[in-house]
């Protein structure tokens, strides 16, 4: 039975890879499948539904029910069975569609005689298309065989969409990567561009999804597995000992998985070609990968998924390099991208969407670095773009404009050209201090992390280096940098910086910075675990060595340094001592020594704040991490979005917090800014300086609206609005210093 099913199977798809070399529209060739499909399962109904929108099915195409009902029947996502088809991407299979829960009778296709339902998702590598549906009048389940076969043809009817099979006069649906398309996302790097499409991982196209010679496309997947198969152990010889060979040792054992060789060899001998098969599973994996929630299985399908595409590339010939030339002015676009791959692109690039990532993940550290805009979590990106499609990236929304209208594209512009103009007048007071109208000067300084950042130093005003991220050094090498090495480094950053301060930041390693040469730690909540200073004191020998080629890269000069993530005295007291320790070292050796040597410590716990007065003596400065404060304060974690917005850094609690720490350094005279996010956003900074701040560190690009703002601003007038609101109980104060800002014009 099953032998005389898979004939029956390739019947079919011979008899639709005819119709799809017909001369039919799009609608005629919808109209001729249906009556196919139905005819080869001996059932008397055939429907293929597809999405009008992100929500909305619409019956394109059927055999068997009311023709009027065409293009007329439609059903929200999870609306009756087809519409809990689309929304759970699994088989339903009934003898008794009525009485099944969910079931939504609809009148005017004449569908209330039939009893057998069996439906299928149409997807293709994870995204919905629509629903595949055969019904007959006899109440029975489907046969697994039937299942399958049905299965197969969705595979086949996703290609064809994708492929415009189906567009044309009288079509039932728009050509797919044509339409303009607005997509959101998660803002990790502000700033707006214009530019094409480019994709980190070109689309592979299976342009032959039907098979002539099952049996040579079954020897196409073996020579397809086995080179697969050789690649990988390759890349386990040259792999060390960390998480990359933890990685390469899953993919082997998907390589040599019996049950996906298995699935495919079966979907060959439906009738599906060798690239098709791997395509099928594939968008199986990817459709269960968005509904588990245990990590492992997410991570181990998402391996299975990178492998698959390695097939689809050896089977298609379609790698990396397609011949495509990047155009002048690239929007990168990947699902995720790792901060070695995004340097090599360098500046280039004039924006960053990315369908995972993170705020705070390696690429967003590079692309702040860079000053790319940058969107994470924009669904469907990798889908719904095209090599070349026109797009526009409004960093500070997350808002993609793809494929935009003449009116969108004309309100970009607008946008864009004022931002020239702001920036343009920015430029006048590059070079005067940030001094407000009641006299306090304002200390303003930049962030950075790589040698590319330091021209912005003189260009954007910036005072000095607030912060100096060493860790993107480490994270971009597949091995552990020399000391030598990062000596150099250090010493070409303070040569770039002549006369100005600037401050480097020790290893900021953990959570969500893992090396990939260290062994990774399984912990169940790493943003609160061994990280930063931890790893500092607990691994010593890298502390020492980064603090040796810190010492020798400062050849005479000032020398500034502090330590991440510090949640008591003690730990700022025992990393105070290993510098000690090395300049002793140093000088032993008979190397110059700093002309003078500042330690200072993060404060990104609430714990730091409530630190003896011994501390807040012995540092010699502090800067708030405004970013790890803000999300431990609020218990909220900064890479989520259901609770990152809820809680709003002019919440009062978080800013008499901050104050209360203010109170305290004035006290005991000790140096304190604040550097994050928040200090590059003029109505944050204006409040931050309002309660006594005096010196910030942001992205280069926030130094001249920030600068601009507070030179028009009396502190002492935003301080009055603040207590005020305190007093009336405001959660927030940003409506009222919006309120103040708005009636100062």
């Amino acid at each position: 039975m099953a032998e005389n099913f898979e004939t029956e199977s390739r019947k079919l798809l011979g008899r639709l890879r005819d119709t799809m070399a017909g001369e039919e529209a799009g609608q005629a060739r919808l109209d001729k499948i249906t009556h196919l499909i139905a005819d080869s399962i001996g059932c008397e109904v055939c429907s293929i539904y597809l999405f009008r929108d992100e929500d909305t099915l619409e019956l394109c195409a059927t055999e068997g029910l009311n023709p009027e009902s065409v293009h007329q029947t439609r059903m929200k996502l999870g609306e009756g069975l087809v519409g809990r088809v689309a929304k759970r991407r699994v088989v339903i299979n009934t003898a008794d569609a009525p009485g099944s829960k969910g079931f939504r009778f609809m009148p005017e296709t004449g569908e209330e005689i039939f009893s057998s339902f069996l439906g299928v998702p149409v997807q293709r590598l994870g995204e919905a298309l629509g629903v595949l549906v055969v019904q007959s009048k006899d109440a029975r389940l489907f046969s697994p065989d039937e299942v399958y076969a049905l299965e197969v043809v969705a595979m086949v009817l996703a290609e064809m969409t994708e492929l415009g099979a189906f567009v044309g006069e009288g079509a039932a649906m728009s050509a797919r990567h044509s339409q303009p398309t607005m997509l959101r996302g998660t803002v990790a790097q502000e700033g707006v561009a214009e530019g094409h499409i480019w994709l980190h991982e070109p689309r592979v196209v299976v342009t032959n999804p039907i098979a002539d010679d099952p049996h040579r496309e079954l020897e196409r997947l073996e020579e397809a597995v086995e080179e697969l198969r050789v690649g990988v152990d390759k890349m386990l010889e040259m792999a060390g000992d960390g998480e990359q060979r933890q990685v390469l040792e899953a993919y082997r054992m998907f390589a040599n998985s019996k049950g996906w060789m298995r699935r495919m060899q079966e979907d060959i001998s439906r009738g599906l070609s060798a690239e098709a098969a791997v395509e099928k599973e594939q968008s199986v994996a990817r459709a269960r990968m968005e509904t588990v929630t245990d990590s492992y299985l997410r991570e181990r399908l998402s391996d299975l998924d990178d492998l698959s595409n390695r097939m689809l590339r050896i089977l298609t010939g379609q790698g990396a390099d397609t011949g495509a030339e990047m155009p002048v002015d690239p929007i990168l676009v990947a699902r995720n991208i790792g901060p070695a791959e995004l340097l090599d692109y360098g500046r280039g690039l004039k924006g960053i969407i990315l369908e995972a990532g993170s705020v705070g993940s390696h690429a967003a550290i590079v692309a702040r670095a860079l000053a790319i805009p940058l969107i994470v979590h924009v669904g469907r990106i990798t889908t719904e773009a095209l090599n070349g499609d026109q797009v526009m990236v409004d960093g500070e929304q997350g808002i993609v404009h793809l494929r935009p209208d003449d009116s969108v594209v004309t309100a970009f512009r607008d946008k864009i050209a004022m931002e020239a103009e702001a920036q343009h007048r920015y430029a006048s007071i590059r070079d005067k201090r940030a001094e407000t109208k009641c006299g306090n000067i304002i200390e303003l300084n930049m962030n950075a992390g790589l040698m590319a950042d330091l021209p912005s130093l003189e260009n954007s005003g910036a005072e000095g280096v607030g912060l100096f991220r060493t860790e993107l050094q480490f994270l971009v090498r597949s091995q552990m940098p020399k000391r030598s090495e990062l000596s150099a480094l250090y010493g070409r950053v303070l040569d770039a910086a002549p006369d100005k301060r600037v401050i480097f930041r020790t290893l900021d390693i953990g959570s969500d910075k893992v090396l990939p040469y260290m062994k990774p730690n399984d912990e169940p909540n790493p943003a609160l675990g061994w990280r930063a200073i931890r790893v500092g004191l607990d691994k010593p020998g890298i502390l020492r060595m980064q603090l040796q080629a810190l010492i020798r890269a400062a050849a005479g000069r000032p020398l500034t340094l502090m330590f991440p993530f510090v949640a008591q005295y003690e730990e700022y007291t025992q990393a105070r001592a290993e510098v000690d320790k090395a300049l002793a070292g140093e000088a032993k050796l008979g190397h110059v020594l700093p002309a003078s040597v500042e330690v200072g410590a993060m404060l990104e716990t609430p714990s730091l704040g409530f630190a003896p007065r011994k501390f807040f003596e012995d540092v010699d400065f502090l800067s708030i991490g405004g970013n790890d404060l803000k999300q431990f304060f609020f218990a909220a974690d900064r890479e989520n979005e259901r609770v990152r917005r809820r809680y709003d850094t002019l919440n009062v609690s978080f800013l008499s917090f901050l104050e209360q720490i203010v109170e305290r350094c004035n006290d005991t005279n000790t140096p304190v800014s604040f550097c994050g996010e928040d200090a590059g956003r003029p109505v944050e900074a204006l409040c931050l300086t309002a309660i006594g701040l005096r010196s910030l560190s942001m992205r280069p690009a926030s130094i001249g609206p920030i600068k601009s703002l507070l030179r028009r601003s009396n502190l002492q007038d935003v301080r009055k609005v603040i207590m005020d609101a305190r007093h009336r109980g405001d959660m927030s104060v940003r409506p009222a210093v919006m309120d103040y800002l708005r009636q100062q014009n």
